[in-house]
């Protein structure tokens, strides 16, 4: 499908390795681009040599760290600027993502809101910054209806369109030998994936003490009633997510049955990892689509809209985790797992529309970039690894 151009896009984002769900997104942002365009790629990240050594990018610019001044130049050169995709309009961080849609604007580079979520966003100034922002944008793209009408609320007036999240295209990809050893897991041995979530400025509603008794008592009707060992999954590995899942695991009546992935995967390691998973229970947002990409039944603990859109999309019902029990998350593990057959197909039907409307965002963004036109001469050999190295320099040397 390429028009023989090479094209630079920028992508923004929670980027930098703190996160599997996000890297599963950026991985499959860059996968649909590439299969689709020839690009040169630049990531603005948090981590940059993470991301070099993630992705393989072409570019990755530090941009928590770097000034307006030194991330400028960046912008200007591209031919588009996407943001997204993930739940990044919210109160708290949204100022933070805007700064380079805003540099965009001022610099005539196209922007693409690609596939975000959005919310809780409550506080008019940030209202109006994400007004302000996304009136100027080329194409905006939303990953479930909950977020169109939070910016819609927030008086954003232009076109919204509903996709979904990329990380539904996520390629598995092999894991390390002798990974479950490692672990401490058996081959054949039965498993349940749970897991957590801490509160932030994203999650400002729950209340970890609540959460932790619930998910302990939940584990412990597990193991008992299913002969399992319980794995908790720490999708944000570098945070708190392994804390929060040691904490739920010292209320255990059966710690000995549980335990925490400890290696390091990337996000494609991960989705291989679940596929060994019989059941789910999570609260995680991208646990929950891993699980359904390995068609894994699950009950999720909805904290937020994003995961309560991904359940209306897959039709599973499920009440506000702040209205759920001890004894209601038991009952509703109870009727999953005995309509297990039923689930797995509901889930696969449902992942086919949810998949076609991930790959729409793609064919949006290429369609874009087709009709701005633009683009340079392909690069030579060595090039890319020049830029990618260049930006690691110290900003005296480096070359923009």
């Amino acid at each position: 499908m390429s028009d023989g151009r090479t094209y630079r896009v920028g992508i923004s984002g929670s980027y930098g390795g703190l996160n599997l769900g996000d890297e599963a997104i950026l991985q499959s942002i860059i996968a649909g681009l590439r299969s689709s365009l020839s690009v040169e790629i630049t990531v603005f990240s948090k981590d940059p040599a993470d991301t070099l050594g993630r992705h393989r990018v072409e570019r990755a610019v530090p941009v928590r760290t770097f000034s307006r001044d030194e991330v400028l130049p960046e912008i200007k050169r591209l031919d588009l600027f996407i943001l997204g995709g993930g739940g990044i309009l919210f109160d708290g961080e949204v100022q933070d993502y805007l700064r380079e849609v805003n540099m965009a604007h001022e610099k005539g580079v196209p922007v693409m809101l690609y596939a975000v979520g959005a919310g809780p966003l409550r506080d008019p100034r940030n209202q109006r910054l994400v007004r302000e922002a996304l009136e100027k944008a080329a194409i905006v793209t939303v990953r479930e209806r909950s977020a169109r009408k939070v910016l819609e609320d927030a008086g954003v007036s232009r076109e919204i369109i509903v996709t979904a999240d990329p990380a539904l295209l996520l390629a598995p990809e092999p894991l390390p030998e002798e990974a479950f050893k490692c672990e401490g897991l058996e081959e054949g041995q039965a498993l349940v994936g749970m897991s957590v979530r801490e509160p932030g400025l994203a999650a400002p509603d729950i209340n970890q003490d609540s959460y932790h008794a619930l998910l302990a008592n939940a584990a412990d009707y597990i193991v008992d009633r299913y002969d399992v060992q319980v794995v908790f999954v720490p999708m944000e590995r570098k945070v708190l997510d392994m804390q929060h899942a040691h904490a739920v695991i010292s209320q255990m009546l059966r710690p000995q049955k549980a335990s925490v992935l400890s290696a390091n995967y990337t996000a494609g390691q991960m989705l291989t990892f679940m596929k060994r998973f019989r059941f789910a229970v999570g609260m995680r947002l991208h646990f929950l689509i891993f699980a359904a990409l390995q068609n894994i039944p699950f009950v999720a603990l909805p904290y937020a809209s994003k995961v309560f859109g991904f359940l209306e999309d897959l039709k599973i019902d499920m009440p506000p985790m702040k209205l759920v029990n001890s004894g209601r998350l038991i009952a509703y593990i109870d009727r999953a797992w005995d309509s297990y057959s039923a689930l797995q197909a509901q889930i696969g039907v449902a992942l086919l529309d949810l998949k076609k409307r991930a790959l729409e965002t793609n064919m949006l963004a290429v369609q874009l970039l087709s009709r701005l036109g633009g683009g340079r001469q392909r690069p030579a050999a060595g090039a890319s690894r020049r830029r990618s190295a260049a930006l690691q320099a110290p900003p005296s040397r480096r070359a923009h």
